[in-house]
């Protein structure tokens, strides 16, 4: 009979599906929120940088039509309240420079950088077709904005590296009287990039709230995976609380389609499972019928035998019949215990709360007739218990039954006299209480015991630790297989002063 065991999982359970939900829905939301505010952040910068440079050409014109030609010079109308208008605030300065030609200074602060365009095209000094050709490229009147650094003021001896970042706008203009020759002149108005820079800081700062309406979105999200997924939270419940006996369909009627195709493959392959628990039920019992009869025939032809002849040597092959069939026949009811006790047989078998120390007490008294006629002692200890004492279990009587006599079977056998004649009296003991939070029964014996090397070994299927008495190594097998179905423990150990002393542990439940 094949024993159907869970395997443990292979390697490690994957990433959760929540949380590749999760990622795969927050993931572009976010890259699309930082792509958002980026955008955000310039366009809102380049309407600051209009209105600065709105700004910067307003001055730049006021401050050109307060330079008035004369002949072939100029009168500055330039007084000192527009210049502390121009300077009055010292976080958002106000530059200016005046220099005709282009280049050679005439009012304002001369460290303000040129336009890219004239840089290196003007100078102090140039020749009249060098001056045309740069005239020609030049466009009067139009305003010319570009960002620029000045530099710091040196500061002992020193200048330092770095500058103030400033927005400039230069404007070119034509001066002369009728009859002089033209000349340009280059005014220059710059202001400082503070109030640029307080307006980005203010708008990453009004930027910030958006920041909670993603973490809300977050949260919301992550409420609607969870109930999105609560059909699989629904059929884990129900598959985890099931007892190992319950194969009915599970229910997910209003799931979503994907969990209801699940639903339906777990209910396709628990109905297989009790198809074939039934089946094997149905031969278990085939077998029982079919092979007990025979061999109980065959008994009970040879004992008729037996006392039917005299020949010494018909008597020795007749005795010899029967024992092979007592041993066959307990082979048999062994097999058919240990075929019930297996996992794919105990789905079926109908567990049900009862007292463990009363039917201890009556497998016991129905074992001590046989006790009697081996010369050894059984008895139970505590027989006088009252109901108060109960021990209650959940489990399958049958089964529990089936252990205890099996134990108390190896128990006469081993225990029983031996030749020479023992000096005490074979005696096997029964036991039932608490341990715990379990229920402990025990069965000692005052026989040779089991060596403590083969005390694990003798769990497993035909191994016998003796060559006394006709068993077949199956005795132990069943109790540990009946035992750990109904999720206790067995253990074997030496009793004092000698002996055996076998403890099985099941799960306790409470009273009614």
């Amino acid at each position: 009979m094949s024993t159907a065991t869970a395997l443990p999982p292979t390697g490690q359970a994957g990433v959760s599906l929540a949380r590749q939900l999760l990622l795969w829905l927050l993931l572009p939301q976010l890259v699309l929120w930082m792509a958002g505010g980026v955008v955000t952040y310039n366009i809102a910068a380049g309407y600051a940088n209009q209105a600065v440079d709105a700004s910067l050409l307003q001055a730049s014109r006021s401050l050109a039509r307060q330079l008035k030609p004369i002949g072939n010079g100029l009168l500055i109308d330039f007084p000192r309240a527009a210049q502390d208008v121009l300077e009055a605030d010292p976080q958002d300065r106000q530059l200016y420079m005046v220099s005709s030609p282009p280049g050679q200074f005439i009012l304002g602060n001369q460290a303000l950088p040129p336009p890219p365009s004239t840089s290196t095209s003007t100078s102090a000094s140039t020749s009249p077709s060098t001056s045309a050709s740069a005239d020609a490229a030049i466009q009067f009147n139009t305003p010319y904005f570009y960002d620029g650094v000045m530099p710091m003021h040196e500061r002992h001896g020193q200048k330092n590296a770095s500058g103030q970042p400033l927005r400039l706008v230069a404007l070119y203009l034509r001066f002369g009287e009728d009859g002089a020759a033209p000349q340009t002149m280059l005014v220059q108005v710059a202001r400082s990039s503070a109030n640029r820079q307080e307006l980005a800081k203010r708008i990453l700062v009004d930027m910030l709230p958006m920041s909670g309406l993603v973490l809300l979105m977050t949260l919301i999200v992550w409420l609607s995976i969870r109930a999105g997924l609560s059909p699989l939270a629904r059929l884990r419940q129900q598959v985890e609380g099931r007892a190992p006996t319950d194969l009915a369909p599970l229910q997910l009627a209003s799931a979503p389609r994907e969990v209801w195709a699940l639903a339906t493959a777990i209910n396709t392959l628990l109905a297989a499972v009790q198809n074939t628990v039934a089946t094997q039920k149905r031969f278990i019992g085939d077998a029982a019928h079919q092979l007990r009869t025979p061999l109980a025939g065959l008994k009970s032809q040879t004992e008729i035998a037996l006392q039917s002849t005299t020949d010494p040597e018909l008597r020795a092959r007749l005795q010899r019949v029967h024992d092979s069939a007592t041993r066959s026949a307990h082979l048999v009811n062994q097999l058919l215990t240990l075929a019930r006790a297996e996992p794919e047989s105990a789905m079926v078998q109908d567990r049900q709360r009862f007292d463990l120390r009363r039917l201890a007490q009556t497998r016991t008294a129905e074992w001590v007739p046989r006790a009697l006629r081996m010369g050894v002692d059984l008895g139970l200890a505590d027989s006088e218990a009252t109901p108060e004492d109960a021990v209650w279990v959940w489990a399958n009587p049958l089964l529990i039954s089936e252990a205890l006599s099996n134990v108390i079977d190896n128990a006469l056998h081993y225990a029983g006299p031996t030749t020479p004649p023992r000096a005490l009296a074979p005696q096997v003991t029964v036991r039932v209480g608490h341990d715990g939070e379990r229920a402990l029964l025990e069965v000692l014996d005052n026989g040779p015991g089991i060596a403590a090397a083969d005390q694990v070994r003798v769990f497993e299927r035909f191994v016998r630790a003796t060559d006394r008495g006709n068993g077949c190594g199956l005795g132990l097998a069943i109790v540990k297989e009946i035992i750990e179905r109904h999720g206790g423990e067995v253990q074997l150990s030496d009793a004092v002063p000698h002996g055996l002393l076998v403890r099985m542990w099941l799960p306790l439940i409470e009273a009614a």
